[in-house]
């Protein structure tokens, strides 16, 4: 074995965490809109007839494919898709830590300020029931409230526990799952969305 060559290959490694090649990938865009003279930071409510999540409030973005050049490609194409914004008008600030919701789903966000009249006159009404904002101090000011989930282990019939220690006995670790939720008006934030709007608000704070 070549200790130098295997030097190499570790340092050009370049995943993020073991997985990432065959994992789901996406990437959103926090929009920041500037309205009345005060930022905002804008959401999308889910189409009510999307077969994935209707109604659901969410940030422009989507799957990463394969013909995009990166993550942040993926974030301007979707949200050129879904809010009708030229990417060129984009202004991309900065790219925040990704969000590992599983090992088999990434999620890479990044922060950008859009133009709000071109949002509001051209965002895919097939997509998108509606736009909002709320805020950015509004957000700073108002901390979320927070739910754990419990999350089992489900193994499938044909798992192998003859294989491992303690067979049908073995203590599978349980863990818990925070769900956040940010309430303003009539609108929840919760799911992933809260996830990621609360570690930038967090940052802002900072």
């Amino acid at each position: 074995m070549d200790l130098e060559q295997l030097q190499n290959k570790l340092f050009d490694n370049k995943s993020l965490f073991i997985g990432e090649e065959t994992a789901f990938r996406s990437a959103v865009i926090i929009p920041l809109v500037e309205a009345d003279g005060e930022w905002h930071v804008l959401f999308e409510v889910r189409s009510f007839t999307m077969r994935k999540q209707p109604g659901d409030i969410s940030f422009p973005g989507g799957k990463i494919d394969i013909t995009d050049a990166s993550p942040m490609e993926a974030a301007l194409r979707e949200t050129q898709e879904e809010l009708g914004v030229n990417p060129k008008t984009v202004q991309v600030l900065g790219e925040l830590s990704p969000y590992i919701a599983s090992p088999s789903f990434v999620v890479y966000p990044f922060v950008a300020v859009v133009d709000y009249n071109e949002i509001i006159r051209s965002y895919n009404k097939d997509e998108v029931e509606e736009v909002f904002a709320i805020p950015l101090d509004w957000l700073i000011e108002h901390e979320p409230y927070m739910h754990t989930v419990a999350v089992e282990t489900a193994l499938p019939d044909n798992f192998p526990f003859e294989k491992i220690m303690n067979g049908n006995q073995y203590k599978f670790r349980s863990h818990s799952l925070e769900e956040w939720f940010y309430e303003y008006g009539n609108y929840t934030v919760w799911g992933l969305t809260a996830r990621v709007l609360k570690h930038f608000i967090e940052i802002m704070k900072k």
